[in-house]
C-alpha cells in the first residue's frame, strides 16, 4: 500500500485542508505538537477512528514517521484520504517549525 508522504514545508502550508492526527503517546505529545493538531495513541486509533470524519483528509505525524505510517495505512485501509509526514516531528522541528 503505498501511502502519500508530505513534508512539513507542505503540512505546514495548510493548504490540504486536512487534519492532523498525531499518534504519540500522552508525554510525547507534552514535549511539543503541531498547533491545531489532534492527539490519538496509535494504540487507541482503533477504537477513536469515529472522532474522525472519513470525508476529511488525514495528516498522520508521530516523532520519526514509522508509527504515523502504520497509521496512515489503517486509516488508508478503513477508508481515509489519509497523508503521512515524513520524518514526524523530528522533521518539523529540523525545519524550524513551532509546536505548541
Amino acid at each position: 500500500m503505498t501511502i502519500p508522504r508530505l513534508t512539513p514545508v507542505q503540512v505546514a502550508a495548510g493548504t490540504t485542508g486536512a487534519r492532523i492526527v498525531d499518534v504519540r503517546e500522552p508525554d510525547e505529545v507534552a514535549t511539543g505538537a503541531i498547533a491545531g493538531s489532534t492527539a490519538i495513541p496509535l494504540g487507541q486509533l482503533a477504537t477513536r477512528t469515529g472522532e474522525l470524519d472519513p470525508a476529511t483528509p488525514v495528516i498522520t505525524v508521530c516523532q520519526s514517521g514509522r508509527r504515523s505510517q502504520q497509521a496512515a495505512e489503517f486509516l488508508a485501509t478503513a477508508g481515509f484520504p489519509v497523508s503521512n509526514m515524513a520524518g514526524g516531528m523530528n522533521a518539523w522541528t529540523q525545519a524550524g517549525r513551532p509546536t505548541v
